[in-house]
């Protein structure tokens, strides 16, 4: 193999995302190209995190922000990478504003549709912790997907559909993971698209209500989807929360709990996913909160079928350190402190039972107490514990702690029957 082939596949994956203030009118183009200038000559090394270009005049008049992002998901086991061994890829984008637009069929909304990348969904990829490498999975398939449809692979003979399926227990960020890959995904695929859409439909609504209409409306919400798609320059995003209401569908009518109208329904949700095959520029994301109600018929369609269970004690770390970090930020904890990231835990953090001085430690035992709960469950908590368990505006750390603690019992013995205060809900 040629040395200089040898080289190339051995540079490591390094993106650049440059935010453009929403005031800029700066050509997008000329603006990547000046930061990959900046960035090339002003590294020796990229790590994940924001870079500073506040020193040059031309990028401060037109960049909010500037990151490297997601070099620990591009399989590297290293901390940073020597600009000599990185593959510079910078994404220059706005964020739109606009919020979702209802699109609607008589007096039923049949889907949302947000231009990407949103300022509703900024933030979220990052804030988004699991257990598995389920982040930088759905990236490389992406990837892959665009790759494999770039060298015009025969869809014949080497199948894949552009459907991802998540599965698992409610409130352990499905949705908003499939909301975050989208708007992360019309970023990355930036310089090749103009801008990204996402198409959210309710599959729920969906069946429960058209059912009398057939799949005649099922029809017309595809067709206002290949209409998005017309456009070459556009990614389109469609997101099915809820699919699992298709089994259910397809089961009563095959049952004959429901009439034959049902069951064309499904099949016609079916045909259309099978011809959004035929186009480059979509994925379908899928979501479902029942793993044993899957329709076998969409499942075979999947190219991904990701479960997504609770966090574990580590996940539960990271989540409830990004939740404090953010109080101390806005001193409703104070002074402000620190915490390890979890990869640099020792056995004397995590092996405590009791809060202790050592911050680190003490939120990992909170962490092991909040084991079962969801990711939408956690995120709640530190609000509860200042709402129930604090009676000033700001609290020094420890005493923030200790209301974690309690905020997290609480939250286990209401679920368990209880008030968390040793009383029935009844009492």
């Amino acid at each position: 193999m040629d040395a200089s082939m040898v080289e190339v596949a051995e540079r490591v994956p390094v993106f650049a995302e440059a935010q453009m203030l929403a005031r800029s009118t700066a050509n997008p183009m000329e603006l990547r190209v000046r930061t990959e200038a900046y960035l090339k000559a002003g590294h020796a090394t990229f790590t994940d995190g924001p870079v500073n270009f506040q020193q040059e005049p031309y990028l401060s008049q037109h960049l909010s922000s500037l990151h490297i992002c997601d070099l620990q998901l591009s399989g590297q086991d290293v901390p940073s990478v020597a600009a000599w061994q990185a593959e510079l890829n910078v994404r220059v984008y706005q964020l739109s504003s606009e919020g979702a637009a209802d699109e609607t069929e008589g007096d039923v909304t049949s889907c949302q549709i947000w231009m990407l990348p949103a300022k509703e969904f900024h933030g979220l990829w990052d804030s988004l912790v699991y257990d598995v490498e389920v982040k930088s999975h759905l990236l490389n398939y992406a990837q892959s997907a665009m790759h494999f449809a770039d060298r015009r692979v025969d869809p014949n003979i080497v199948s894949w559909n552009r459907v991802v399926l998540l599965h698992g227990p409610p409130g352990t960020g499905k949705t908003s993971l499939c909301k975050a890959l989208a708007h992360k995904l019309a970023i990355r695929l930036s310089d090749r698209y103009r801008f990204g859409q996402l198409v959210e439909v309710n599959a729920h609504s969906l069946f429960s209500k058209w059912f009398s209409e057939s799949g005649k409306l099922v029809n017309k919400l595809f067709d206002t989807i290949k209409d998005l798609l017309d456009d070459p320059d556009v990614f389109v995003c469609v997101l099915i929360d809820e699919v699992e209401s298709l089994t259910a569908a397809r089961k009563a009518a095959l049952s004959g709990n429901e009439p034959s109208d049902a069951i064309r329904v499904v099949n016609a949700l079916l045909t259309q996913i099978d011809q959004l095959k035929e186009r480059p520029n979509v994925m379908v994301m899928t979501t479902s909160n029942i793993t044993e109600a899957i329709d076998l018929a969409f499942v075979d369609r999947a190219d991904i079928k990701q479960y997504i269970g609770n966090p574990s004690p580590r996940a539960i770390y990271q989540i409830l350190r990004s939740c404090l970090l953010e109080l101390m930020r806005v001193q409703i904890i104070a002074p402000a402190a620190d915490f390890l990231p979890v990869n640099a835990l020792r056995s004397h953090h995590t092996d405590t039972t009791t809060l202790s001085d050592d911050a680190s430690a003490s939120l990992f035992m909170c962490s092991v107490k909040a084991n079962g709960l969801s990711g939408r469950a956690l995120r709640k908590i530190p609000f509860l514990a200042h709402a129930k368990f604090l009676r000033s505006k700001s609290a020094s750390l420890p005493k923030y702690l200790q209301a974690l603690q309690l905020a997290i019992e609480a939250e286990h013995a209401a679920r368990a029957g209880g008030d968390g205060q040793g009383r029935s809900l009844g009492q």
